[in-house]
């Protein structure tokens, strides 16, 4: 309960903060036009507000909503998500939406998704003047990497050390190294001390290497205990921090890596279970390890979630991380590359949603809450909060009716033909793309809530 209500905090904090600068920067421009702003909301407040007031003089209403999908700034003469057609029917007053010409109005419809891409670029370059860009060189893993069946089947052999594609150098085990590896031609590694070119079609689907089990590939990790964990199976059985298993039910292990494999395969069976005694007899295990002079060999009866109750070292244990720190002025341009990077790499994810697969990837608020960390953490939770906030621009630029980049669209329409889209029609692409809008919030997040009963 605890890490669901850290989760949750967080992901409140980051949709507060995105909404209220992104409708900021429509309000913005809007109030430097002299267009009156009637509503300026965090949330929506259908029926009813949490909190409201109006200042002296103002002629905008201020408030919290109790629907917690996002905000709106109701803007005088517009036709939006309010769908208030009654002022539309009165006399145009110079202070509306729709008096203005259609430069202005562009630059108010933009002005949230401009916030939005500006804040995160700014965020980024923030984080690499705080913290830095620390990471661990693939090139000084020299435990090398585990690869499953399908990696193996192009060429690649456990302990192959990963250096880089024709492209360039391979820079840190991230999602960044498998959309290389899926674009590749040759991926060059170090086999046995020996440099070795591994031929690749170039067209690997990313989709299907990331979501593999066992993964395309990972880190070698030595099956050495770091720790044990008291009163778990494998202290029971008299595991000591330093000791290496050998097998695992009946199958010499080479890695950590391939521990996790064996379990994983056992909880495969243990789904299957139908009593307790199956339960129990797929839990119960042979397990061979060594101190380097005595070897045991001892069955085990793995927990309900099938651990063996012991820790490795981390690849930042086993390795020395390198960490890139930047000026105040250096973290800027710094900051821009890498949020460009960030929104490149997103753009060019989005062609596998159009797959049966994609589709399935999709998530809501629970996919999106648990991308930030179980531990309040302020690295994290910024860097996580900018990557929300440039998908948030682009998402919203978007030309679909209702959204920024549908009224950018008719904008743009206007100013080459110099004719206005029908208020009939606005009112009626709106509604279109709300409905659409709606059927992928209900698909995302009834991914959620079957992956989160398991069935998918």
């Amino acid at each position: 309960m605890e890490v669901f209500l850290i989760k949750l905090l967080q992901l409140m904090l980051a949709i507060s903060i995105l909404v209220l600068l992104h409708e900021g920067g429509h309000f913005f421009f809007s109030k430097l036009f002299g267009v009156k702003v009637e509503k300026f909301y965090m949330f929506f407040d259908w029926k009813f507000s949490l909190f409201k007031f109006k200042p002296k003089n103002s002629d905008t209403e201020y408030g919290i909503g109790w629907i917690p999908l996002g905000g709106y700034c109701k803007i005088a003469g517009m036709i939006d998500e309010s769908f208030d057609t009654d002022q539309m029917k009165q006399p145009a007053q110079p202070w509306e939406f729709r008096s203005k010409p259609a430069w202005q109005r562009l630059l108010i419809m933009i002005g949230g998704v401009l916030v939005n891409f500006l804040l995160a670029l700014f965020i980024y370059s923030m984080i690499l003047f705080y913290w830095g860009d620390t990471y661990v060189p693939v090139k000084d893993m020299t435990g090398g990497m585990k690869f499953n069946k399908e990696a193996k089947a192009l060429g690649f052999r456990d302990g192959d050390i990963l250096v880089g594609t024709e492209k360039g150098a391979f820079k840190d085990f991230s999602a960044d190294l498998y959309r290389d590896i899926a674009a590749a031609q040759q991926v060059e590694v170090i086999r046995q001390g020996k440099t070795v070119t591994v031929n690749l079609p170039g067209d690997l689907n990313l989709l299907n290497m990331m979501k593999a089990e066992p993964s395309f590939v990972r880190p070698l990790l030595p099956a050495v205990a770091d720790s044990v964990v008291p009163n778990m199976p494998a202290s029971q059985i008299g595991m000591k921090k330093g000791d290496r298993i050998l097998a695992v039910n009946g199958h010499a292990v080479d890695s950590y890596n391939e521990i996790i494999d064996q379990l994983d395969r056992r909880s495969d069976l243990l789904a299957d279970a139908k009593s307790p005694a199956d339960s129990l007899k797929v839990r119960t295990i042979p397990v061979v390890f060594t101190n380097g002079v005595k070897t045991d060999t001892a069955v085990v009866t793995l927990t309900a979630d099938m651990r063996l109750g012991f820790t490795v070292q981390s690849v930042a244990g086993l390795y020395k991380p390198y960490t890139q720190k930047y000026g105040f002025f250096e973290s800027f341009p710094a900051g821009v590359k890498y949020g460009m990077h960030v929104l490149g790499s997103y753009v060019d994810d989005l062609k596998y949603v159009f797959t049966a697969d994609g589709a399935k990837s999709l998530g809501g608020f629970g996919a999106i809450g648990n991308l930030f960390p179980s531990t309040w953490d302020w690295y994290l939770f910024w860097k996580m909060t900018a990557f929300l906030s440039i998908i948030l621009a682009f998402m919203n630029i978007l030309p679909i009716p209702i959204l920024d980049g549908g009224y950018v669209l008719f904008l743009i329409y206007e100013i080459i033909t110099r004719r206005k889209p029908s208020e009939n029609f606005m009112i009626r692409a709106n509604y279109v793309g709300l409905a659409l809008l709606m059927l992928l919030m209900i698909v995302a997040n009834l991914n959620d809530v079957l992956r989160w009963i398991g069935i998918m």
